[in-house]
């Protein structure tokens, strides 16, 4: 079948293309990507099971780091398998079924990911600003319906992504400029006005990331200003060592994701090769680090590790 076809309303496949303009080299580039790709997973799937194995750990913050893992091994698996295939095989097809549910995956997760960063800032600000409250204000209950509602957001939010997609017509080639189906490369191979898509993507995205970011900056606002109020320099060393790893998780998460989305929209300068490799790596080095950061820095975890 022709890539150039005419209008159909949902096209058999689409084509992904890996990283344009390294065609080439991201035969060798897949090496380390899956390498990093077995790290996240192996890394995360241990957590889980000592987080599970432990009844110690069934406490809000390691709660709240088991979800982190979860949402890293599926968001991880969601695209890494196919992205090795396409760097490693050249197997580019993907059926248009197969890509909205990458595409639901990807945005999903990576919602519920936003969504657990930000509710581990809210579990940091109350261990640190009302240490004899933390258990009443945050149980575990209240933490267990924190992460279905950060799921539940992302459900709502990713769904209408696929809905709109599906009633669109597809005109144009159906070679998306991407290592995986996400949502602004799909849609840029639409026909007709896809203002819709555009603005309830960037509706999404201020829901999810710009809300998620300024509580996350309020709790840790409210946080520098109790601890540069402590008295005990062994006690600042130590509340800012408690909130040193949680700080380079969000970097490492939202750097990159804003370095994307704002690529996809305004960066039509930069070069494609450096917007998806940035895009690919959004998807990678959070979740390796992640066990790494954590599981370094957290005490009880690593004592259990070792």
């Amino acid at each position: 079948m022709s890539l150039n076809s005419t209008a159909s309303p949902h096209p058999p496949y689409f084509l992904l293309m890996g990283i344009p303009g390294l065609e080439k080299e991201q035969f060798w580039i897949a090496f380390p990507f899956c390498i990093m790709y077995l790290i996240a997973v192996l890394g995360n799937i241990t957590l889980l099971l000592i987080i599970k194995a432990d009844p110690s750990l069934h406490e809000p913050m390691y709660l709240l780091l088991a979800m982190l893992a979860f949402t890293d091994v599926v968001l991880t698996t969601s695209t890494l398998p196919k992205m090795l295939g396409v760097f490693w095989l050249g197997s580019g097809e993907i059926g248009f079924v197969c890509c909205l549910a990458q595409l639901f995956f990807i945005h999903t997760f990576s919602s519920v990911e936003s969504g657990v960063l930000m509710a581990m800032a809210l579990d940091r600000y109350v261990a640190i600003c009302h240490p004899l409250r933390h258990s009443s204000i945050l149980s575990v209950p209240l933490v267990v319906a924190l992460e279905s509602l950060v799921v539940v957001r992302g459900v709502l939010l990713v769904s209408p992504f696929c809905f709109l997609l599906r009633r669109m017509s597809f005109c144009r080639h159906h070679v998306i400029s991407h290592s995986y189906c996400e949502h602004m490369a799909v849609v840029k191979l639409a026909c007709g006005d896809t203002r819709v898509n555009a603005i309830y993507g960037l509706f999404v995205a201020f829901m999810v990331t710009e809300s998620d970011i300024i509580l996350i900056s309020v709790s840790y606002i409210r946080i520098l200003r109790v601890v540069t109020r402590l008295s005990s320099p062994e006690a600042r060393l130590k509340a800012f060592s408690t909130c040193a790893s949680h700080v380079c998780v969000i970097l490492a998460f939202y750097v990159p994701a804003l370095f994307t989305f704002l690529t996809h929209r305004f960066g039509q300068r930069i070069p494609p090769q450096v917007h998806i490799t940035v895009a690919n790596l959004y998807l990678l080095v959070p979740p390796m680090l992640n066990p790494i950061v954590y599981g370094v820095r957290t005490k009880k975890l690593w004592d259990r590790v070792v």
